[in-house]
């Protein structure tokens, strides 16, 4: 077994199945450069796992070869779809899906390459099924590219292999009152957006949490649709994590409990998943609980 303190993954994913709890994220070490799969881990705790299991590997056949970032993995239909992202020197960075029978994997290529915009850069694609079962995946056109980084939605084919609409737009990083610009080294200045995640509240809420640089640093955020659909507009509410954490998610315990977890800190090689409660108010406020201080 090893502790959540050793696992070190950016943008961690949680799905729980049969009352397990499966793990997936950026491996820390290949994050930025070469990379050739992902790695999933097994637990029911939240503070010891088992693995990692390898549950995508590329094997020479697929068509990226670097960046591999946040997998996320949904169930479909009965299967398990998992959306990531990945770029290669000749395609810009886009979203993909792969599928398997089982969350260990192994995923296979499903999407004929990236579903995303291909002249654009885009990322941290996930997965969304409205009130009406519709099928949409939410993602981010790149701040390196979009300057104001953007989180758009689409709407997938039923099996979820292809774009069946055009994207739209959900809002734009600066929107938000916290959202403080950045400075690339291509020289471009702008603002952040990663890692959207949609989540609905038992009061019919439905919340967008997505990631930006605040005045603290990487950054926590939250927005509220004002008509409790993909369609509406979303309202920004302060971070929930203000400072050196972010591309966090949301998952209900087998025991009812909601929990965000997250990646703390935003340093290459120093990156850890974090799990903290949250709550809910009825009118969708959130409140999650602070990082134990150490020492």
């Amino acid at each position: 077994m090893i502790p959540t303190s050793q696992i070190n993954i950016r943008d961690p994913f949680v799905l729980v199945h049969q009352d397990v709890y499966y793990l997936y994220g950026t491996r820390g070490p290949t994050c930025w450069g070469k990379a050739d799969g992902f790695d999933v881990y097994r637990g029911r705790d939240l503070k010891n796992w088992e693995g990692p299991f390898v549950c995508f590997h590329n094997d020479g056949s697929f068509w990226a070869d670097r960046n591999y970032w946040a997998p996320e993995v949904h169930r479909w239909k009965g299967a398990f779809y998992m959306f990531a992202s990945f770029k290669s020197e000749t395609r810009r960075r886009g979203t993909a899906i792969l599928r398997a029978e089982s969350p260990l994997g192994p995923f296979v290529p499903w999407s004929f390459g990236p579903v995303t915009p291909s002249d654009w850069e885009c990322l941290d694609g996930t997965f969304y099924a409205d009130q009406k079962g519709r099928p949409f995946m939410v993602f981010c056109h790149e701040w390196v590219q979009a300057v104001d980084g953007k989180i758009l939605a689409m709407p997938l084919t039923d099996d979820l292999k292809a774009p069946s609409g055009e994207p739209f737009l959900l809002f734009r990083a600066s929107e938000a009152a916290w959202s403080r610009p950045v400075h690339h080294s291509s020289g471009i200045t702008g603002h952040v957006t990663d890692g959207p995640f949609m989540w609905r509240l038992p009061g019919g809420q439905l919340l967008c949490l997505w990631s930006g640089f605040s005045e603290k640093g990487y950054a926590q955020g939250v927005a509220l649709s004002d008509n409790g659909e993909i369609d509406g507009r979303f309202v920004q509410a302060d971070p929930l994590f203000p400072e050196d954490g972010g591309h966090g998610m949301i998952f209900l315990t087998p025991g009812g409990q909601l929990y965000l977890t997250l990646h703390s800190p935003n340093r290459s090689l120093k990156e850890r998943p974090v799990f903290l409660p949250l709550t809910a108010g009825e009118d969708g406020t959130l409140r999650c609980a602070s990082l134990p201080r150490k020492g």
